[in-house]
């Protein structure tokens, strides 16, 4: 989670984006419990552990709308299991 404040770079002042030498595309999903249960009811996480390898899956799949910054929807998953919308 650290390494996404420093690293995106948004206008709501969620993100700092002070670490210019590490592009966002590189960046991982953070799991918990939350971002795991919303992406297993959308079809991004079909692994049944919670380890590094569900992390790249998740992150592959995020990929897939967006490469350059896949770990923008981090708040959404999460906040869809929260809000308990999904």
């Amino acid at each position: 989670m650290f390494l996404r404040w420093m690293v995106r770079n948004d206008q709501k002042g969620v993100d700092f984006g002070i670490w210019n030498n590490i592009p966002a595309s590189q960046l991982m999903i953070p799991l918990d419990v939350h971002v795991e249960k919303t992406a297993r009811k959308l079809g991004l996480l079909h692994r049944k552990q919670r380890d590094w390898l569900a992390v790249e899956e998740i992150t592959n799949n995020l990929k897939k709308f967006d490469p350059v910054d896949p770990v923008k929807y981090d708040f959404a998953l999460f906040g869809l299991s929260i809000e308990k919308m999904i």
